[in-house]
C-alpha cells in the first residue's frame, strides 16, 4: 500500500469521525498516530509524538495565548462588557434596531479585550438578549445579532487565533495582530448597516425604543467605558511602534484588565481569582492540546504525500490565482461547521499556506482572509458553535432555529468583507506594512 493510499485512508477515517460525533482532538490524534505508525513504523512514530508535544509545549511563542486568555477573563470579572453594552446601548439606542447595532459595536470593543469569539458571545447573550427581547424585538435577528458580533473577537487584536496562525505558518505575530484592526472595524461597521438595513426593510423587527438620555448620561456611560478603550489603545499602539513584544502586550493587557477588575470590585474576592485561573489553564490547555494533536495529523499528511499532492493540484490548474482563492474559501467554510478554529488551521494550513505563497499572495494578508472565512463558519449551520453558545447561554428563551434564521444577513454580510479583502488587499496590508 502506497504512502498516499494510506495518507487518503487516514483523511477519511478523520471527516468520517467526526461526522459521527468523535471529539476533533481525539479524533485527530488517533488518526495521526495510527498514520505515522503505518508510515514510519512505531518507534518513530513515538519519537515524532514526543517531539510534537514538546514542541507545543515548551515554546515561547505559545506563551500569548494563556496571557490573552487570562486578559478577557479578567475583562469578564471586572465588567467591561456591562460598561461597553451600556455606553452603546445609550447612545445608539434611540435608533431602530439601536440595541442591535449597540450589541455589535460593544461586542467589538470587547472582543478586543477577550479575544475569545464564544467568550464574547456568552457575556452578550447574557446582558444584551434579555433587554432586546423584553423591549419587542424579533428573536432571529436579536439572537443572531449576538453569535456573529461574537467572532469580530478573532478580528480585532489581541487575538489568540491569529497568534495560532502565526505560529502555524513562521508569520510576524504582531504584523498580524496589528493586521486585524482595521478590518475588524470595518466588519463591525458592516455588521451594523446590515442590522439597519434588515430594520428598514421590516420594521416590524425592532421598535422604536422610547427611552431618551441626556448629553450628560451618555458622557457619564462613556467614562465608564473609557478603560477599556485605553486598555485597547494601549495595546494596539505598543505592537505598532515596536515598543513590546506580542508576549509582553498580553502580559500587560492581562495586569490592566487585573487592575481594572480590583477596582471595579473593590479587592480581590469579587474577582474569583481561583477559578478565573482555572478557567483560563483549562481553555489553554483545550487550545494545546487541540493544536498538538492537529499538528500530529499534520505530519502525517506531510509524510504521506497528502500535502504535496493536494498543493500541486492546486497550483497546478490552468486557471485565473483567484479561482484558486475561491477554491480554498469554500474548503475553509466547508470545514469550518465540522470542527474547532484552532484544529481546522492546523489541519489546513500546511497546505493552503504554500499554495498561496506560490501564487504571490501577502502571508499576512492570507492571515486575516482565513480568520474571517473560520469565523463564518462559527455561525454556519449545521453546527455554528457561537449559535449554539447563544442558545445555551439565553436560559430558554430562544431556540436554536431561531438563531440560524436571523443569520443570512450576517452570513451575506461576511461575504461581503471577504470580497472587500480580495479587492482591497491594502484594509488588512495598510498597518503592518508602516509597523516600527
Amino acid at each position: 500500500m502506497s504512502n498516499l493510499v494510506i495518507g487518503l485512508i487516514g483523511t477519511a477515517g478523520l471527516f468520517a469521525g467526526i461526522l459521527v460525533g468523535v471529539n476533533v482532538m481525539v479524533v485527530l490524534g488517533l488518526v495521526g498516530a495510527l498514520g505515522l505508525a503505518a508510515l514510519v513504523g512505531f518507534n518513530a512514530s513515538t519519537a515524532l509524538l514526543s517531539t510534537v508535544f514538546f514542541d507545543t509545549t515548551h515554546s515561547f511563542y505559545f506563551s500569548v495565548i494563556p496571557l490573552f486568555l487570562l486578559m478577557g477573563f479578567f475583562a469578564m470579572r471586572a465588567g467591561l462588557g456591562e460598561d461597553l453594552f451600556e455606553a452603546a446601548s445609550k447612545w445608539l439606542g434611540g435608533l431602530r434596531g439601536g440595541l442591535a447595532i449597540s450589541t455589535t459595536l460593544g461586542a467589538a470593543a470587547f472582543g478586543a479585550a477577550s479575544g475569545s469569539s464564544v467568550g464574547t458571545a456568552t457575556v452578550f447573550t447574557k446582558l444584551a438578549l434579555p433587554q432586546m427581547l423584553n423591549r419587542g424585538y424579533d428573536k432571529s435577528l436579536a439572537s443572531a445579532s449576538i453569535a456573529i458580533a461574537g467572532t469580530l473577537a478573532v478580528m480585532i487584536p489581541p487575538s489568540a487565533l491569529v497568534v495560532v496562525y502565526g505560529i502555524l505558518t513562521d508569520s510576524s505575530i504582531g504584523a498580524l495582530l496589528i493586521a486585524g484592526f482595521i478590518p475588524g472595524i470595518l466588519f463591525a461597521l458592516i455588521l451594523c448597516l446590515a442590522i439597519w438595513i434588515r430594520v428598514r426593510m421590516n420594521p416590524e423587527l425592532a421598535p422604536m425604543e422610547t427611552a431618551r438620555f441626556t448629553l450628560k448620561e451618555k458622557i457619564v456611560a462613556l467614562r465608564m467605558a473609557g478603560p477599556l478603550v485605553l486598555i485597547i489603545v494601549a495595546i494596539v499602539s505598543g505592537l505598532y511602534l515596536g515598543i513590546f513584544t506580542p508576549t509582553e502586550a498580553g502580559g500587560i493587557g492581562a495586569m490592566l484588565t487585573f487592575i481594572l477588575a480590583l477596582i471595579r470590585h473593590r479587592g480581590i474576592k469579587g474577582i474569583e481569582m481561583r477559578d478565573t485561573l482555572l478557567e483560563t489553564m483549562r481553555t489553554t490547555a483545550m487550545i494545546f492540546a487541540i493544536l498538538m494533536c492537529a499538528l500530529l495529523f499534520s505530519k502525517f499528511l506531510a509524510l504521506s504525500g497528502m500535502t504535496n499532492a493536494v498543493g500541486g493540484f492546486l497550483t497546478g490548474l490552468d486557471v485565473n490565482r483567484w479561482v484558486i482563492v475561491f477554491l480554498v474559501a469554500l474548503i475553509y467554510l466547508a470545514l469550518g461547521i465540522l470542527m474547532d478554529a484552532p484544529a481546522l488551521l492546523a489541519i489546513t494550513l500546511p497546505i493552503t499556506h504554500p499554495v498561496m505563497m506560490d501564487l504571490g499572495f501577502d502571508p499576512v494578508w492570507f492571515g486575516i482572509f482565513v480568520v474571517l472565512l473560520v469565523e463564518i463558519g462559527a455561525v454556519t449551520p449545521p453546527v455554528g458553535i457561537n449559535c449554539f453558545v447563544v442558545q445555551s447561554a439565553s436560559n430558554g428563551r430562544v431556540q436554536l432555529e431561531d438563531v440560524f434564521r436571523g443569520l443570512l444577513p450576517f452570513v451575506l454580510a461576511g461575504f461581503v468583507m471577504l470580497v472587500l479583502l480580495c479587492v482591497f488587499p491594502q484594509i488588512a496590508l495598510f498597518l503592518p506594512e508602516r509597523m516600527q
